[in-house]
């Protein structure tokens, strides 16, 4: 299982050729970080963690946060030795072999084009309500939300996603300029709701804190770990940082402390101002969150309350009389989101395009459009299954099965430093992970605890994909594999150049 393994120094003659300059600092990083976690997470999943739950969504928050902290110095040290595309996937292929980088290159597919169909389906509940409030314009529901969630097709979010899966075929990426101004508009939005919903807050809202117990805190952080995911971009920085063993930590655990704080405060606005306990069945227990249960439940309900809402900060500022400033919140998320998709997609089509130059998926989908040099195939192939996915589920059960294939991905890194640290001591490394005897062991105990706080619904579905993927390894892509076949990439950008067939280095098994 571990014999086929991807020549590290093959992987690296690239990071040889673009060395980049070192011009980040610790200041830098952690702004950096706070652009790229902070979001879509707190924008769509307020809800569903509150009625996970309750009020203590605060604490959910924290544990979240702590396991990705872990997890993003493990991926650091990774990330600093091998700086070339390919993330998780290419560490793993060159560390722990063939079987399991696949396996992690299949589960970054999952959380990549889940998490896009995700994000689209909460950009499509503040684009029906932005419609509904500004233009008095009501959509209902049967085309606004999918069939799990009480609807039959969820048309906007269907025709986002396809959208964002055109600019990317025809190559537009948004500028920095533009993500800066993206980004700022997030922040400027989450500062605003957080200035005007703590002052109204009532301590009498946060009884009881914990309703459905400390198995509801936990199942809340495992889908609130969605709102954490892009502070890789931190990690993916450490060729370009000035000292990194001193401003990575800095940066990373900055980064995330500032967006953990930030998160509880827009949290405690929700909850002190409008209450955010979670409905329960007959029996007392939690209703689960996307389901047609939660649906009646909310139908069912004399005034709406903010665990039915699928524009959560938007519909709190109106409710606590910041009508106009609700929607602009609103339309703040629908600017901001679709950028959101369009990174995400990217992400997954450069996983998929990775891969496919290895020889583990077909060599077509790595074609490159002799129009627009962009991978259309795989672009299109994605974002027909983004548009699909975004269309037909609710915005949590995507979240969380997005997590299932993060939460993989980054315990698999995880044991990679371990692994590399026995294997490879001498190798050098710009950044080291802290006291990784502990970090690591505990970055995989958090993945784990937070895995199993997923649904059982969730956990079978990434079983399922797991098992699919296995098949696939095994009728297709170990007897087309390039490492198999004794041919190695060595200029992971130079998409144009054909694979060239070299010797096996010393040490490397290619059964």
């Amino acid at each position: 299982m571990l014999g086929r393994v991807k020549p590290l120094d093959a992987i690296l003659a690239t990071a040889e050729k673009k060395s980049l300059h070192r011009s980040l600092g610790a200041f830098q990083l952690t702004m950096l970080g706070v652009g790229a976690i902070i979001g879509t997470g707190i924008f769509v999943l307020t809800a569903e963690a509150a009625q996970k739950a309750g009020p203590g969504m605060m604490l959910s928050f924290v544990i979240a946060g702590v396991v990705c902290a872990l997890a993003a110095l493990c991926y650091s040290e990774m990330s600093s030795m091998v700086p070339v595309s390919g993330s998780a996937y290419t560490y793993s292929y060159a560390v722990m072999g063939e079987l399991l980088a696949w396996m992690v290159g299949w589960a970054l597919v999952l959380e990549y084009a889940v998490a896009a169909g995700a994000v689209a389906v909460g950009w499509s509940g503040y684009f029906v309500g932005l419609l509904r409030e500004m233009l008095g314009l009501d959509l209902g529901t049967a085309y606004t939300l999918g069939p799990i969630d009480g609807g039959i097709f969820n048309i906007p979010a269907f025709l986002i996603a396809l959208l964002i899966t055109w600019l990317l075929v025809i190559g537009t990426r948004e500028s920095a300029f533009v993500s800066a101004i993206l980004v700022a508009v997030k922040i400027a939005a989450l500062s605003l709701f957080v200035v005007l919903a703590l002052p109204v807050m009532n301590a009498e809202n946060f009884e009881p804190f914990a309703p459905l117990g400390f198995v509801g805190i936990s199942a809340a952080a495992a889908s609130i770990f969605f709102a954490y995911v892009g502070f890789d971009a931190v990690s993916t920085a450490a060729e370009e940082t000035k000292d990194p063993q001193r401003n990575m930590p800095i940066g990373l655990i900055g980064s995330l402390a500032i967006c953990t704080v930030f998160y509880i405060l827009v949290a405690s606005g929700v909850i002190g101002s409008v209450g955010a306990q979670p409905l329960v069945d007959a029996a007392g227990k939690g209703i689960s969150p996307g389901s047609p249960q939660l649906a009646e439940a909310c139908a069912a309900q004399a005034t709406e309350v903010v665990v039915c809402s699928k524009e959560a900060l938007a519909w709190t500022l109106r409710e606590i009389g910041w009508r106009q400033v609700g929607n602009l919140v609103g339309l703040a998320a629908g600017l901001a989101l679709p950028s959101v998709i369009l990174m995400m997609m990217f992400g997954q089509t450069r996983i998929f395009f990775v891969m496919s130059r290895d020889g583990l998926l077909p060599e077509f989908l790595s074609k490159v459009h002799p129009r627009y040099h962009t991978p259309h195939v795989v672009t299109i192939i994605t974002g027909i299954f983004v548009a699909f996915f975004a269309a037909l589920f609710p915005v949590g059960a995507l979240a969380d099965i997005s997590n299932s294939g993060t939460l993989f991905a980054f315990a698999m890194v995880a044991i990679a430093v371990l692994v590399l640290r026995k294997t490879d001591p001498k190798r050098h490394r710009p950044f080291r992970t802290p006291a990784v005897a502990i970090v690591a062991p505990l970055a995989v105990a958090g993945c784990v605890y937070l895995f199993f706080s997923l649904s059982t619904y969730t956990m079978s579905l990434f079983a399922g994909w797991a098992v699919i993927g296995l098949i696939v390894y095994f009728a297709y892509s170990r007897g087309h594999s390039h490492v198999g076949r004794g041919i190695v990439e060595v200029h992971e950008d130079d998409t144009d150049i054909p694979p060239q067939p070299v010797p096996p280095m010393p040490g490397a098994s290619l059964d």
